[in-house]
């Protein structure tokens, strides 16, 4: 079933056009990506797709009961609710049902004032309402809440947290999840990976992949792409191109695209250019004019091709050294680091040794204190203990994610040229230019860039330094594609040290050779890419798993020794138990008969009887043993009971 078809649709902004003639078809159960450079037109297309802007041209079709879930780029949960009062609003018709339910079951526990017809009808209206409410996830609502609150890191926070005490980054992820509960038929999301890290990256994957519904996406997480979608709309010159499969293969078919097209281009302007040579030769001779005449016709007639246009202009740039640092680039040393309010370590006995030439990734959860890290390493705070030795000649050049060396009131020629004020103006707009900043660009004011804007000028300004140990912060954020390829170029080529952090795995893999994990107690080294690190992780965890199942296989085996043992006990106890009544009961009886003896031998017709007193006397001697010995075994099994 088609959900949604776009036609010939166009949008401007005054005098500039954004989108011109886009087509776009999306069906049920659908993954699409949709790609382009910063500024093509992805998150405005989005817009109008989410009803929340209207286009100028074009048509576009879709059911009127299309339920639709829109997660912009900057969308914020802004609630004075707590964090599940806010996720049970989803399920609110759920709720209500489960109220009406609650109130039938009132009614037939009342049954007796009703007739046999209420009450059947009453028993069909219950069924009903009940299989509805299993239908639509009555009884499991709550478990999915928890999931993906699960799912978008919020375990460690009481549920009954408000929101208004989050910040924007959990808002961000609140309002994904509220999204992702809804299961609206289709899913439009704008940049949904910021603020996620890798664990929680990895669970919207998942999540996504089996998500009941369509789903658009608009990333520059090229990994994040590769693994959810299986449609490519590329914007490039305001009109879309169609691709199916995923985003790795969107690149391949986009390349051998163009080879087809420019070879097709080729061969159809040297066939021009043959007719139009034999036009020009033969259009005055007689004996050919017809023949002329004819072959200029043809090239009337023919649909000439348009010359393929390759890749729109890319940022170019390399980044150099003033000098070689030695061999020992950074030590750290039993690092910890805590918060002056703070009782806990936010991390502790961190150990890392960095040698010239390596380029480790540094990654970890959210908040565990990767960025606190780098700027331990910097010098701007200090720690709580442990040593920070940097090696001789090391040069540091630091890209903060928030672009905190960036001054808003200067314009982007001055932003560089006043960092190097002997370099000469025109030296200093080649540089912008190779960052895409030309022409009256570089009078803009920096306040005024987009974020992708002030991420090239600060790589800019970077790449001026020409420092040999690289300290990058979340380097790829605001970056479209093609800017995040040239930037993996330009550090792979460069010849000094790099350490860096980066939810961007897809990046990670093209520049680390290792991953270093920070954790609340330590950090471990990773010799490889990202994906290295993650089958490593998968080796650990699978090897965790199969230690716990040997501890509950032979906790399970001392429980069933445990089980039989004490079965044997108890069984043994029983069996003690019945000896010592059979004992009790013995020792009652020959008591008696003792008793009965030692009394008949008082009667005189016995006493006087010397044969028969003795015959008694020694009867009586006999009980008393027989009593004796089972006094005996009776109080053996006793101490044995205690």
């Amino acid at each position: 079933m088609i959900l949604m078809q776009l036609n010939g649709l166009s949008k401007s902004f005054g005098a500039e056009e954004i989108l011109s003639n886009i087509k776009l078809e999306i069906k049920d159960n659908d993954r699409i990506a949709i790609v382009g450079r910063n500024g093509a037109g992805k998150s405005t297309l989005l817009k109008i797709m989410a009803d929340e802007l209207t286009y100028d041209g074009g048509e576009l079709f879709k059911p009127k009961d299309l339920t639709i879930g829109y997660l912009s780029q900057h969308m914020s949960l802004e609630s004075g609710k707590t964090i599940w009062d806010e996720m049970l609003e989803v399920f609110e018709h759920l709720i209500v049902k489960e109220q009406e339910l609650r109130s039938l079951e009132q009614k037939m526990a009342n049954a007796a004032d009703l007739s046999g017809e209420h009450y059947e009808k009453l028993l069909r209206d219950y069924d009903q309402l009940q299989q509805a409410f299993q239908r639509d996830g009555g009884y499991t609502y709550e478990s999915d809440i928890k999931a993906v609150l699960t799912g978008l890191n919020f375990q460690d926070y009481s549920y009954e947290t408000p929101i208004i005490e989050l910040s924007g980054g959990q808002k961000t992820r609140l309002a994904l999840g509220k999204l992702l509960l809804a299961k609206p038929a289709l899913l439009i999301l704008d940049e949904p990976t910021n603020h996620l890290d890798i664990d929680t990256l990895s669970w919207l994957e998942n999540y996504l992949t089996s998500y009941p519904g369509a789903v658009v996406i608009v990333s520059h997480d090229r990994y994040f792409l590769d693994k959810t979608v299986s449609i490519v709309y590329e914007i490039s010159r305001h009109k879309t191109k169609k691709y199916h499969g995923t985003y790795s293969k969107f690149l391949d078919q986009k390349a051998l695209d163009y080879e087809q097209e420019l070879k097709e281009f080729e061969k159809q302007q040297t066939e021009i250019k043959k007719m139009e040579d034999f036009i020009q030769r033969n259009i005055v001779r007689a004996s050919t004019t017809k023949r002329a005449q004819s072959r200029r016709k043809q090239l009337a007639k023919m649909d000439r091709l348009d010359k393929p246009l390759g890749d729109e202009s890319s940022a170019s740039f390399s980044f150099q050294i003033n000098r070689r640092s030695g061999n020992d680039v950074l030590k750290l040393d039993s690092l910890s680091f805590s918060y002056e309010d703070e009782t806990e370590n936010l991390f502790s006995n961190v150990r890392l040794h960095v040698n010239r030439g390596e380029r480790i990734a540094l990654v970890g959860p959210n908040g565990v204190g990767k960025t606190t890290l780098l700027k331990l390493i910097l010098g701007g705070i200090k720690p709580a203990s442990g040593t920070i030795q940097h090696g001789t000649n090391v040069q540091i050049g630091y890209y903060d994610q928030e672009q905190a060396n960036l001054s808003s009131s200067k314009t982007v020629l001055l932003e560089l040229w006043d960092e190097y004020p002997s370099i000469n103006e025109k030296d200093i707009r080649t540089v912008l230019g190779n960052f895409l900043f030309s022409g009256d660009d570089v009078l803009k004011q920096v306040h005024s860039l987009s974020g992708g804007e002030k991420a090239r000028l600060a790589l800019a300004k970077l790449m001026m330094q020409k420092a040999n140990l690289l300290i990058l912060d979340e380097p790829t954020n605001h970056l479209d594609i093609d800017s995040k390829e040239v930037l993996e170029a330009a550090l792979i080529d460069f010849p000094g040290t790099i350490i860096f952090v980066s939810h961007d795995r897809y990046f990670i893999n093209k520049i680390t050779d290792q991953v270093a994990e920070i954790q609340r107690d330590g950090l471990t080294v990773y010799l490889g890419d990202y994906d290295y690190y993650q089958e490593k992780k998968e080796e650990e965890a699978e090897l965790e798993r199969l230690q716990q199942s040997e501890e509950v296989i032979q906790n399970n085996d001392q429980r069933k020794r445990n089980f039989k043992e004490e079965k044997q006990l108890q069984s043994e106890k029983r069996r003690k138990q019945r000896l010592i009544t059979e004992l009790e009961e013995k020792i009652d009886m020959l008591e008696l008969e003792l008793a009965a003896l030692e009394e008949k031998m008082t009667e005189p017709e016995v006493y006087q009887d010397h044969e028969k007193a003795l015959e008694l006397t020694k009867q009586s001697a006999d009980l008393k043993q027989e009593l004796e010995q089972l006094m005996e075994e009776w109080t053996a099994l006793q101490e044995d009971e205690k």
